[in-house]
């Protein structure tokens, strides 16, 4: 009985000892990592979160600046972009380019006629006429623009007039009958001409009859060439 009470209190107390030693063998279990050896994030892995805040960095700013056009469009009430061409005084021409500011040859107007430019000339084929000789009237149309000009150079459209001072001596109007057209090109700078024979006889409008013929003996007359509403400066000549 003695024995037995011993081996009773022996195990009793034996047993806080096997508690402890579960305590320790439990602190102890594998899975379990203290904070200290936790492994640290690699470079790899900084860069690519630094890529990241940056991205989204530029993202922001970028829509600050979107906003702020918006904004401003709206302000200044303009619907659309307006195109503005502003001249960059670093940039040079190229070789074979027009610097800026220098029409282009395909810029240049294409010339019209000017009939303002047109001129009409009269002159005669001699100064003075013996008693026999009938005077040539030249009538010369003169294209003076830088076009060509169609012109009505038809006997509907020209006159030869001859006066003595303020005395009118002869028209080749007067007696015409079927004045007709005539249409040229005359190139710039070219001319036109026309040649009629006065027979050195007085007419009247209309054609009227009369008798008188113009005085000779030195006697002096001017000749004007008429083209339509053109009339030249008037050339003198002298009658014997």
């Amino acid at each position: 009985m003695a024995n037995k009470g011993k081996q009773q209190s022996t195990v009793r107390s034996s047993a806080p000892a096997k508690g402890a030693a579960r305590g320790s063998s439990g602190a102890g279990t594998p899975g379990k990592s203290s904070p200290t050896n936790r492994r640290r994030p690699s470079p790899a892995v900084y860069r690519r979160r630094r890529q990241v805040v940056f991205g989204a960095l530029l993202l922001v700013i970028a829509l600050l600046v979107v906003g702020a056009v918006a904004v401003t469009g709206a302000l200044t009430g303009q619907s659309e972009p307006q195109a503005v061409t502003t001249p960059e005084a670093s940039q040079a021409p190229t070789q074979g380019s027009a610097p800026s500011g220098t029409p282009s040859p395909s810029a240049s107007p294409t010339p019209v006629c000017d009939f303002n430019l047109m001129t009409v000339a009269a002159k005669t084929d001699k100064p003075a006429y013996g008693a026999e000789d009938k005077p040539l009237l030249t009538m010369t149309i003169t294209n003076g623009g830088a076009a060509p000009c169609e012109v009505n150079v038809g006997t509907s459209q020209m006159e030869y007039l001859v006066m003595s001072g303020g005395d009118r001596i002869f028209s080749s109007k007067d007696c015409q009958t079927g004045g007709e057209d005539l249409i040229k090109t005359i190139q710039p700078g070219k001319s036109e001409t026309a040649n009629f024979p006065w027979q050195r006889n007085r007419t009247l409008e209309g054609c009227g009859a009369i008798n008188a013929k113009p005085g000779g003996g030195g006697a002096y007359y001017t000749f004007e060439a008429r083209l339509g509403n053109k009339a030249s400066p008037k050339a003198v000549f002298q009658l014997n």
